[in-house]
């Protein structure tokens, strides 16, 4: 239950994390027409139109880095609420930033108390930081999602509580507001108390992930991949990337912010920001997903090696160009969980070794969102070996992650797609109603795929919460017994299905959000072949 937990508040953190790569692709492409060594001095001069233009498209592209805490406290409850996450979203956002002022007014009152100097700026380094307009503590993202999880506690636990008549105004939001406003008090007091040790343990950390080099990039990469599975790798790659476990305010943020610099500079790459090295895991996106898909493909019967391409080449080119592997990992992820275990070794082994020889930087998605507007583009002009040798790298690996597949599949005999037929066989109406034999096709046709998954669920009032991350919906069931099989899943569309306890997880592609939605909203709505309790959504 405790891991269904974190799960599920893993799979929450990915809902703020999606809005990144659009906005990491505006401030790259703005920096990089920025820069004079491209567009040339005339251009980027500051009283020229075209300079002015870009200045302000950049500007818009740094709402979120430059509010990711305020971001990630108010996104986190569209994942985690279990009912009105529109209103616990308020609740959150209006308790956030009430503890933030509870922190400011301690902080300005009894910082001498607390070991703490309000009256400096908050300057990099200086612990404080402006959230909102409110000088305050420097807790990241990682306050953000303690002070979310607490409020939406709150909100899950006292949303629908009734209240005498005469005092019905304060009822749902407002009520969560209420004790949620008195929860923060104690929480801004303990935050001052402890959070200055906590930034000292950070910079510690800080520390001896430099010292550590390339044993540090490995252990990193390697649990960020073979944690996948399970859910957790956002508590891996979240405090680097987007936390201050590296540098102050994460890599993403620093690396852009630092872009331009770095990109005008003939100093070594590695030298300038040697924390670039704990965000290389996308190479694995780019360069890995290809070798594994054609040692899979390679693998298949001769028959089955169209029908297998038709199934690799989309969720490869899914993993290369956004970075979203888990339609290509869990392809081979339930045939043979050893091949999974040697991605992750292989990918760690590829990031050390790209690190070894100079390669850092802002690398954790795909080509389209990081690879190309945050790196290669900008950094090629002073840093052209470093993106030539990251290249070569990559090639190399791609061909021993296809040596090391294929032989392996070859000579444990593994059950990769297209090696039998059941495993890439296109499902039709007449397999999926003798899978479940009960639902006709035309019942089929009028629900779609989210009321199939509902049925195959065991039917709302079998649901205790919804919640979805990239790929996956995540649901916590009262009774597992009550779910269909796994094939019935997959002939729903399905790339696959992890079962642990009485939770769930459906690997479905990258219009999961669409299709929880439709989840939810059918689990609101009463159903001709379901029974009366499938009215009520069970939260």
């Amino acid at each position: 239950m405790m891991l269904s937990q974190i799960q599920r508040f893993g799979g929450a953190m990915f809902t703020p994390v999606l809005l990144f790569p659009f906005a990491g692709m505006v401030v790259g492409i703005a920096i990089m027409l920025s820069n004079p060594l491209f567009v040339g001095e005339t251009l980027t001069a500051p009283d020229n139109l075209f300079a002015q233009c870009v200045h302000i498209v950049e500007e818009g592209g740094w709402a979120v880095f430059r509010n990711m805490p305020l971001i990630f406290a108010v996104g986190l409850p569209i994942g985690l609420a279990k009912q009105a996450q529109g209103r616990a979203c308020l609740a959150v956002l209006i308790s956030f930033l009430t503890w933030n002022y509870f922190i400011n007014a301690m902080g300005m009152t009894w910082g001498h108390f607390f070991g703490v100097d309000f009256s400096i700026e908050p300057t990099a380094g200086s612990g404080l930081a402006l959230i909102a307009g409110i000088k305050t503590l420097d807790t990241s993202i990682i306050g953000a999602i303690v002070i979310s999880g607490i409020v939406t506690a709150i909100h899950n636990r006292f949303f629908d509580k009734p209240l005498p008549v005469f005092l019905g105004i304060f009822q749902g939001t407002s009520f969560v507001v209420i004790i949620a406003f008195l929860v923060m008090i104690p929480c801004a007091w303990l935050t001052l108390l402890g959070w200055p040790k906590v930034q000292l343990g950070i910079a510690s950390l800080q520390v001896f992930l430099r010292s550590a080099g390339a044993l540090g990039v490995w252990i990193y990469t390697f649990l960020e991949r073979i944690l996948i599975p399970t859910g957790l790798h956002h508590f891996v790659y979240g405090p680097f990337i987007f936390g201050p476990a590296a540098v102050e305010g994460g890599i993403q943020m620093y690396w852009a912010q630092h872009l331009q610099a770095f990109s005008q500079s003939t100093e070594p790459l590695k030298v300038l920001f040697p924390e670039g090295g704990f965000a290389l895991h996308g190479n694995s996106k780019v360069f890995g997903s290809i070798g594994i898909a054609l040692a899979i493909w390679y693998t298949a019967t001769p028959e089955n090696r169209v029908k297998v391409a038709g199934l690799l080449i989309p969720a490869t080119l899914t993993a290369v160009l956004v970075g979203i592997t888990e339609p290509l990992e869990f392809t081979f992820l339930f045939v043979s969980p050893l091949l999974f275990a040697v991605h992750a070794v292989l990918a760690a082994t590829m990031a050390t070794v790209m690190y070894s020889f100079g390669v850092v930087g802002n690398m954790g998605g795909g080509l389209l969102d990081q690879f190309l507007p945050q790196n290669w583009i900008p950094m090629f002009h002073n840093h052209a070996a470093m993106v030539f040798t990251q290249i070569a790298v990559g090639l190399c690996f791609i061909a021993l992650y296809f040596v090391v597949f294929r032989t392996l599949i070859a000579v444990l005999n593994l059950k990769t797609p297209g090696r039998e037929a059941s495993e890439i066989k296109l499902y039709s109406k007449a397999d999926y109603k003798a899978a479940r034999g009960q639902t006709t096709a035309a019942a089929k046709d009028s629900l779609g795929q989210a009321s199939g998954f509902l049925q195959a669920l065991g039917g709302a009032a079998n649901i205790q919460n919804v919640n979805n991350c990239a790929t996956r919906l995540r649901i916590t069931l009262v009774d597992m017994a009550k779910t269909q099989s796994d094939d019935v899943f997959k002939a729903l569309g399905a790339h696959g299905v992890v079962r642990r306890g009485n939770a769930i997880q459906v690997i479905v592609g990258l219009h999961v959000p669409l299709l929880r939605d439709q989840l939810e909203s059918l689990m609101k709505t009463p159903l001709t072949n379901e029974p009366s309790t499938m009215t009520e959504a069970v939260s």
